[in-house]
Order: structure tokens, then C-alpha cells, then sequence
């Protein structure tokens, strides 16, 4: 009731009601010319001072040192609308482009030259040829063994064309697969004896190593400390192991002491049968003829075949079942 009351008490008064509010306060500020007017408004021209173009000009053309740094100015790919880096090669997504790049040449050679005389394999000069690792090392590559070996395939068909019409691309191919081997470098050690008599010589087979001192005595063997029938059980590999000194009848002439590691028993026998075969050629040169014809002093590099998944072992598959 109090608000309608004050509401109508409004209405007794006739002059607030029907004047204006805002009037009285506009009058007074236009009246007070000391009250700034706080009004912002917005230009639609500008104003600016341009240089004319003969002073331009003549600023320009005594600054040399301004003209010669923009002449020296080449702005790359000028008009070009749309660009994107490109590879340089096809193979640069695949897991080794380099080596790609190179089976892709090497193929592409065969198929130019593929119509020029070979020679056999067997006729063709030996060459030493670079290996897996030595390959990796070089591109800094993972490359596959079957990858490698199917290069060096074509590199071999490439080897075995005629040289005197091999083109000089298939010669700088090969040679490309090739590693250098300085002649002077690449001999053999001689073997030698010591100042105590003794020759040392090393023999590998399969996994197995043997390292044997020969000297010149009464035929006395000893392995691992062991004598000849306690190191080897078998009658077999006892005869492999002297086999270097029966085959060249110097059995009571010669001592041994043989280390052998890894392997097994007939492995270390073979290798025993290697080391002692170049020792005694340290003693006796001359004998070299024989021990090559007894097979003593050539390396056999068979080794055990692995086991494969879904065979018994290695060659071995288990027996088939229609049910």
C-alpha cells in the first residue's frame, strides 16, 4: 500500500509529470561552457604526405650500394602457383632405398647386356666379393639376407660375361660388389718355431676349436691335460686327432699338447687333427703334399643344418596322418 500511495502521490503535482526530465540538465551543461563534451567521431578521409617521384628516383639512383644488394636478390620459384617436395627416387618410401635403387640398376643392366657370350661359372675369374655386413656398414642399411643374395646373383651373371666384350657400366658394376684386397697385405703368416722348440698351430671344425703344440719328442699326447684315451672315448676320434702324425709316419717323433674348446667330441677331434696338421708344417715343410693328400690341413666348412619349425629336426618331418 505504501508504493501505490507514493505512485499516486506523483500524479497530485501536474508540473513534474508533464516536463521533461532530461531539459533542465541539457540547458545547464550548454549554459556551463567550461564543461568539455566528451564526443568521438570517425574520419572518412586520411591525410598523407607522398614524396614526389623525381626525388624517389634520384635517391635511388645514388645509393648504389642499395641497388647492388637488391640485384644480388634472387627470389627462388618465381611464378610458380602450386609446389610440393618431390623424392628423388621411387624407392625412397621402401625399407632400403639405396639398395633398391641399386638391385633396380644392376637389373636393368642384365636385361641391356643379357645377350653377350658368358663364360661357366667355374671358368670365370675368382673375385672377393663383398660380404652382408661389409654392405650394411657401407649404406648404413638393414638389408636382408635374401635381399643380398639375390643381388649378388645378378652380380655373378653379370661376372660371368665374356671380358673381352664386357662393357666397361658391367665392369664398374661388379667391381662395385667387390672389396679391395692389397696383395702385399693379404699373406699368409708362416708359421714359425719358437725359441723353446715348440710350433702352435689352430684347427676349426663345426663349433670346435683346438690350438696344439707340436715339438719334437717320443710321441707323447696330451689334451686338456688328459691323456689321448681319457679325453676321447671313442676309438674313431683318438685316430682322428693323430691322424696328421700316422698318415705321414711321424707318430713317435713329435709331442703334443692340445687345448680344445666347444663342440663335441668329434668336432674337437677334427679340429685337433687341423692344428696338429700345421704345426708339424711348421717342423717339416716338405710335408705339405702329404697332409693335403691325407685331407688334414683343409679347412671342412660343413656345419650342423638347423632346426626347422614343423620338423622332428632338421630334415626330419613327423609322419603324416589322413586323420
Amino acid at each position: 500500500m505504501a508504493s501505490v500511495s507514493a505512485s499516486l502521490r506523483q500524479l497530485r503535482c501536474k508540473k513534474p509529470a508533464l516536463g521533461s526530465q532530461w531539459l533542465p540538465t541539457a540547458v545547464a551543461r550548454r549554459a556551463s561552457p567550461s564543461t568539455p563534451l566528451a564526443v568521438r567521431t570517425l574520419a572518412t578521409t586520411t591525410t598523407t604526405t607522398t614524396p614526389s617521384s623525381e626525388d624517389t628516383t634520384s635517391s635511388f639512383d645514388n645509393n648504389t650500394d642499395l641497388k647492388s644488394q637488391l640485384e644480388a636478390i634472387r627470389i627462388p620459384h618465381r611464378g610458380v602457383t602450386h609446389a610440393r617436395a618431390v623424392p628423388a627416387t621411387p624407392s625412397y618410401f621402401s625399407r632400403t632405398p639405396q639398395f633398391n635403387d641399386l638391385h633396380i640398376q644392376l637389373a636393368r643392366l642384365l636385361a641391356r647386356h643379357n645377350h653377350l657370350p658368358t663364360l661357366p661359372s667355374a671358368e670365370a675369374a675368382q673375385m672377393p666379393w663383398l660380404k652382408l655386413e661389409a654392405m650394411r656398414r657401407e649404406l648404413g642399411e638393414s638389408i636382408k639376407a635374401s635381399h643380398f643374395s639375390q643381388v649378388m646373383r645378378v652380380v655373378r651373371r653379370l661376372h660371368c660375361i665374356e671380358p673381352s666384350l664386357a662393357p666397361d657400366e658391367v665392369k664398374a658394376a661388379v667391381a662395385r660388389f667387390t672389396k679391395p684386397v692389397n696383395a702385399l697385405l693379404n699373406v699368409a703368416r708362416p708359421l714359425t718355431v719358437d725359441r723353446f722348440g715348440r710350433a702352435v698351430g689352430v684347427g676349426r671344425r663345426k663349433t670346435s676349436t683346438a690350438r696344439a703344440f707340436v715339438v719334437e719328442g717320443t710321441g707323447e699326447i696330451l689334451v686338456n691335460g688328459k691323456t689321448l684315451s681319457e679325453a676321447f672315448g671313442r676309438v674313431h676320434d683318438r685316430e682322428s686327432a693323430v691322424w696328421a702324425l700316422m698318415s705321414t709316419g711321424r707318430l713317435d717323433k713329435y709331442n703334443i699338447w692340445a687345448l680344445v674348446e666347444g663342440g663335441g667330441t668329434t668336432g674337437q677331434a677334427e679340429a685337433m687333427t687341423m692344428a696338429v696338421a700345421k704345426g708339424l708344417l711348421a717342423h717339416e715343410p716338405a710335408l705339405k703334399p702329404a697332409l693335403r693328400k691325407a685331407g688334414c690341413i683343409t679347412r671342412d666348412p660343413r656345419k650342423v643344418e638347423r632346426k626347422l619349425h614343423g620338423h622332428v629336426k632338421a630334415r626330419k618331418s613327423p609322419a603324416w596322418v589322413k586323420r
